[in-house]
């Protein structure tokens, strides 16, 4: 009879161990998946952030939002569709960042899954009635990758103003263009377009796809690319093999006012 009664020792030993804190598993105890995204500074300096979504469960998820250097006082946030460059409707109402700068909002209307892909953005306002914007950021399919190209602008005649155009790919394959000059008039606001041909085309080629304008004061300008202005889909890739050209314009989207322009995709060398 002695070995069955070191047999069951060994069994009453066996599972007490498996009652320990932290020892065995079952499935409730999988690691929570997250992803977490920058929130950059945008009209006051010295913001920035995090946001980060937490798969809480299959139909529940949570997103959290960390600011540094936010003013005191709560600040509304909202998830939106589209991108920082092009703007778009609130999607979900956030919980306001709180005097710690942080908000935490459970959403049941997207999944996990879902919102690591969205085509969206998150904002941050100073206050319900400001427009002034403390922090934002693209998140899931409209993140920047590290896959981008940037051309050279040069300047035309002797108005001075030349720069760069920057084509960054997104995660869902579309194109943030950022076109970067000096030579820019504070108050003023430059026209740009991307043509079809290069810029050795006797006459100009055609308007392919109109750009945002550039700002005078900072000279800068921002673009998502999802599709031409005629309806066809484009993404990065296809950029890169692009016949095109780059024109900025004095006044508006005429070849007789070009102040700085570029060849792009498959003109350049």
């Amino acid at each position: 009879m002695k070995p069955k009664n070191n047999y069951t020792v060994l069994l009453l030993f066996v599972a007490v161990i498996l009652l320990l804190p932290g020892i065995g598993c079952t499935k409730d105890e999988k690691p929570a998946k997250e992803i977490s995204y920058s929130l950059k500074v945008q009209d006051v300096l010295g913001v920035s952030g995090t946001a980060t979504f937490i798969e809480s469960s299959a139909s529940v998820s949570t997103i959290k939002i960390q600011l540094y250097g936010a003013p005191s006082g709560t600040h509304p946030a909202a998830l939106y569709m589209n991108t920082v460059a092009e703007g778009g409707a609130i999607v979900v109402q956030l919980n306001p960042v709180d005097a710690s700068g942080t908000s935490s909002t459970n959403v049941s209307t997207l999944t996990y899954n879902q919102l690591i892909v969205y085509d969206g953005f998150i904002k941050v306002h100073l206050g319900s009635t400001s427009d002034v914007i403390l922090a934002q950021g693209d998140i899931g399919g409209n993140v920047i990758t590290n896959t981008k190209v940037s051309y050279t602008l040069g300047s035309m005649g002797a108005y001075g103003v030349s720069g760069t155009a920057l084509f960054e790919k997104r995660e869902n394959g579309n194109t943030l263009v950022t076109l970067n000059l000096v030579g820019t008039i504070a108050g003023e606001v430059y026209p740009a377009s991307i043509n079809l041909s290069s810029i050795a085309t006797i006459g100009g080629g055609p308007v392919t796809k109109t750009l945002s304008s550039v700002d005078g004061n900072t000279g800068n300008s921002y673009t998502t690319i999802r599709k031409l202005d005629g309806g066809l889909n484009i993404t990065y890739d296809n950029w890169l093999v692009y016949d095109g050209y780059i024109n900025i314009y004095q006044i508006s989207a005429e070849f007789d006012n070009i102040i700085s322009q570029g060849n792009i995709g498959s003109n350049v060398d």
